[in-house]
């Protein structure tokens, strides 16, 4: 637990008060401020502004110094501490990044290459682990594996785990910006190829006059002989008709009135 205390890459801090006014002409002021843990109060920066100088009287300085080495306003600026030989000389020492207001320091290269190994070997130990207690061993058999339901059920323990870590979050109007520029910049670059349609020519057989008045003498034909043969359907559907109810045929006489007989 101390040498995480000691390590700088486990320390944070900020400011409240300095977050929502920070900018880049301001940012060194707010990096400087005494209950910061992580800046060096023997640097050229508190000489410079004990005796109410400017910044780039530094560059006539040797020692210790901060700069401001990348801006990303308005959420991230980059600050580097280099030791400073010459004008044209320098040597860089660490870089901290603000971050929201947030200040950290970045880690070197030695740092990360050792936390992913050892990342690596604690991930290759639990999956060994894992495996051993799966392992049977029996005096006739020798060694066999078996995966049963307890798996399964740690294999959906995972997954749940992993879904509930990996919600999405809501993107900030920083991101979407930053989006929207990187997308112009592109678009600018490698514009896109418009396509121009080509002109499709609708090809239409036209005939002659004299083939037209056949295919309409030889239309109007087809009608008529399809008119006759309907009359004579309907003809003889009718006649039929007056075959099987020879009672339609017959005209209806009401019977005679009957008289009452006098005595």
């Amino acid at each position: 637990m101390n040498e995480i205390k000691e390590n700088p890459l486990y320390i944070s801090w900020h400011d409240s008060t300095w977050i929502p006014l920070l900018n880049q002409n301001n940012v060194l002021d707010y990096f400087s401020e005494r209950s910061n843990p992580l800046y060096d109060r023997t640097c050229n920066n508190e000489i410079i502004k004990m005796q109410k100088l400017t910044n780039q009287q530094l560059v006539n300085m040797t020692g210790l110094e901060y700069i401001l080495l990348h801006v990303q306003e308005p959420i991230l600026y980059v600050i580097r501490k280099q030791h400073r030989h010459s004008p044209t000389q320098v040597t860089p020492i660490a870089d901290y990044y603000v971050l929201a207001g947030y200040v950290y320091q970045a880690p070197d290269l030695n740092a990360v290459i050792s936390s992913r190994l050892s990342a690596a070997i604690h991930h290759l130990l639990s999956a060994f682990e894992e495996v051993h207690s799966f392992m049977r061993y029996h005096p006739t058999k020798g060694y066999s594996w078996e995966f049963g339901k307890e798996s399964e059920s740690k294999d959906r323990e995972k997954s749940e785990k992993s879904k509930e870590k990996t919600k999405e979050e809501p993107s900030s109007a920083f991101q979407r910006a930053r989006v929207d520029i990187l997308l112009g910049e592109l678009m600018k670059k490698f514009p896109p190829k418009v396509i121009q349609p080509q002109p499709v020519t609708n090809q239409v057989d036209i005939k002659p006059n004299a083939a037209n008045a056949e295919e309409t003498k030889a239309n109007s034909e087809k009608s008529e002989t399809k008119v006759e043969i309907k009359t004579e359907k309907v003809e003889t559907i009718s006649n039929a008709s007056n075959v099987t109810n020879p009672s339609l045929n017959r005209t209806t006489v009401p019977p005679p009135e009957k008289r009452q007989r006098t005595a």
